[in-house]
């Protein structure tokens, strides 16, 4: 099960948001959950809320609340009927995108397109989504894909959500993209998929931690590493699979420049871990 917010109460928001796991910027959630209560105000990052920094007490934000547009990315996926429901009654959330945690950002319509969901990725386009390299691959747009790379050499070698690759998405479009399948293997790079390799003695890093230093600069919070379906995972309001570099070295799926580096203990000793999400450094202690 993915540890929720009540898991840590000595979570801070500011710890959080260094981690880029929750929004910067979202309303504040009830204990249980659900939607907003009434006339709540949008929380800021660093602590507060934006009746702190103006004088108002208006009821709703211009802001597409996080959690409504966490269900229109996830209902893109597959769930059509679903999408049409929220995106019918209110458009722009065609354009809705979520950072599913240290940055690896999803849209509506990279979700479409990287499970070869042609027919949403077209309804999402006609309520004004903005489709790119990958909507055009898995689409089968060989010109579109073509112009784009002959632009910008090498553009083939970016990955799409969760680290999935360009021929990942020609794929996924099936008969369609089969000529955009046929060109990118003419290409190098347009299938280079993260490898993680086997760990030794997982149970050994496994398990609740808690932060003893950096996100906010007094540490405070934790989350779990725990065994899944697909090797490791990182668990802290959701799930992230982390790819095995080697060396108990790992990366999130979806966000290669961050590094979890373990260290297992010595003579009784808890494990330790370090985070490094660019400037951000996050340190954390096993529990025992």
């Amino acid at each position: 099960m993915s540890m929720t917010r009540r898991a840590f109460v000595g979570i801070t928001a500011g710890t959080t948001a260094g981690l880029g796991i929750v929004p910067r910027y979202a309303f504040a959630q009830p204990a249980s959950g659900g939607a907003p209560p009434a006339g709540a105000q949008p929380t800021v990052a660093g602590g507060g809320s934006s009746a702190d920094k103006a004088d108002t007490s208006a009821p709703w934000s211009p802001v597409t609340n996080y959690e409504l547009a966490r269900e229109v990315v996830g209902a893109s996926h597959a769930r059509f009927d679903r999408l049409r429901e929220l995106v019918d009654a209110r458009p722009a959330l065609a354009a809705s995108a979520v950072d599913w945690g240290f940055g690896d950002w999803e849209t509506a319509i990279g979700a479409a397109s990287h499970v070869g969901r042609a027919d949403i990725a077209e309804y999402l386009i006609a309520h004004g989504a903005r489709p790119d390299l990958f909507t055009f691959a898995m689409l089968g747009n060989l010109g579109a894909v073509k112009a784009m790379i002959e632009a910008t050499p090498g553009l083939q070698r970016l990955n799409g959500p969760h680290s999935l690759t360009l021929m990942h998405h020609a794929r996924a479009g099936g008969e369609a993209g089969a000529a955009v399948v046929a060109y990118l293997e003419t290409l190098e790079g347009a299938d280079e998929k993260a490898v993680s390799q086997p760990v030794e003695e997982a149970a050994a890093i496994t398990g609740v931690y808690r932060i003893t230093s950096g996100g906010d600069g007094g540490g405070g919070g934790g989350f779990e590493i725990a065994e899944g379906k697909r090797g490791l995972e990182f668990r802290l309001e959701g799930t992230r699979n982390l790819v095995h570099l080697g060396g108990l070295e790992f990366h999130p799926a979806g966000a290669k420049r961050v590094r979890f580096r373990f260290v297992r203990g010595g003579e009784g000793a808890p494990p330790r871990v370090r985070i490094e999400d660019g400037p951000v450094v996050v340190e954390a202690l096993r529990q025992a």
